[in-house]
């Protein structure tokens, strides 16, 4: 175990904390992965490298944080799917969205992260949750509704209403900046 601990930790340190964007609760779970794979080691077979059996109890541990946090009564922070079309359903002109003139690897420039990541901190939380579970640690959507504990027409919902204030607020904070 202690040669894993050695080899993995940095590793696994940086993956968590990418993907909970918080590096202290990214070292508590990088701890919490060791101890429970300490605990279970009489359960590894050697069916997948050490690092696999790790990277997969890492995975669960990151998918019981958002769970927890999904679970947490969230206030609707806005009505902001509101601000995008007028009481028929119809664009408001003024916020339809333009062709945005991107370059080609736009998610490799650090500035531009940035500003994602600005945006997607601004989501109400499961909104967030959502946004991160599907894009970034690519679930499926039925276990993302099972999860986070909502319907599949709720997911889609709440897909739909984050991916178009996640536009919004790139639009604005990137391509019109």
């Amino acid at each position: 175990m202690a040669e894993w601990v050695e080899a993995f930790t940095e590793d696994m340190f940086n993956w968590a904390a990418y993907k909970l964007s918080d590096e202290e609760l990214a070292r508590d779970i990088v701890q919490d992965t060791f101890l429970t794979a300490f605990e279970k080691l009489h359960t590894f077979k050697g069916e997948s490298t050490p690092k696999t059996w790790l990277y997969s109890i890492l995975n669960f541990k990151i998918i019981e944080v958002y769970r927890k946090k999904g679970r947490k009564t969230i206030p609707h922070e806005s009505d902001s799917i509101d601000n995008f079309f007028d009481e028929n359903g119809e664009w408001i002109k003024a916020e339809r969205p333009e062709t945005w003139d991107a370059e080609e690897h736009l998610l490799d420039d650090p500035d531009f992260q940035a500003i994602l990541k600005k945006c997607l901190d601004a989501l109400p939380e499961k909104w967030n949750n959502c946004v991160k579970f599907k894009y970034l640690m690519n679930i499926n959507s039925d276990k993302i509704c099972q999860e986070l504990e909502i319907s599949p027409a709720n997911f889609w919902q709440i897909m739909h209403r984050a991916k178009l204030n996640l536009r919004d607020c790139v639009d604005k904070n990137w391509f019109k900046n």
